[in-house]
């Protein structure tokens, strides 16, 4: 799989930005983009593409919320129009199978990358409202007490557990991936309004 990039990670954000303008959406981007990149050094693969993959995945959100069926429809000609391949396009789709948009409920990731890019963008919901319960601090935060949220269904009711397990096609425990959540958003607290 080639994983050279069309373009840095300061003209992807601001491609981000091109598009996107709310800074909830903002932070979600980033942290997904920290959490993937953690998740590559841990792994051993290439943080670069990992990180932008993060970074780019919702790259279409700010023009399709408003009807969430259409979500992923147009991040494919924006992505294939700043250079971007078939394959990391692809994967970016992926995120979205088993969801009713785009025509993806159907479809199921099967690449370790695209579980990993799954995973990785859900969990920053779990964190970040956990995060904003303890008074914004991710700094001090434990695997333990992010574990008693995950199981408890009404906190962040909106993220979806059974995709944060997808860690597990990683061979990661849920403990291990949420080690490497953490201390990848811890990373960049500044920069999304944590600490």
């Amino acid at each position: 799989m080639s994983e050279n990039l069309p373009i840095n990670r300061d003209e992807a954000f601001e491609l981000v930005k091109k598009y996107n303008s709310e800074q909830s959406d903002l932070n979600h981007y980033l942290e997904s983009e920290a959490v993937m990149r953690e998740l590559a050094e841990h792994l051993g693969e290439n943080a670069d593409y990992w990180g932008m993959l993060g970074l780019l995945h919702d790259i279409d959100w700010g023009l399709t919320k408003e009807n969430v069926k259409e979500h992923l429809t147009k991040a494919p000609q924006i992505l294939k129009d700043a250079g971007f391949d078939d394959k990391f396009i692809e994967i970016i789709v992926s995120h979205g199978y088993g969801f009713d948009c785009a025509g993806l409920i159907d479809k199921k990731r099967s690449e370790k990358i695209e579980h990993a890019l799954a995973c990785s963008e859900t969990i920053t919901g779990l964190i970040h409202s956990y995060a904003l319960m303890r008074d914004s601090r991710v700094s001090d935060m434990e695997v333990s007490g992010l574990k008693k949220k995950f199981k408890d269904k009404k906190f962040a009711a909106g993220v979806d557990r059974d995709v944060v397990l997808e860690c597990e096609n990683l061979g990661l425990s849920l403990e291990e991936f949420m080690g490497i959540a953490i201390s990848g958003i811890r990373k960049i607290a500044d920069s999304v309004g944590l600490r």
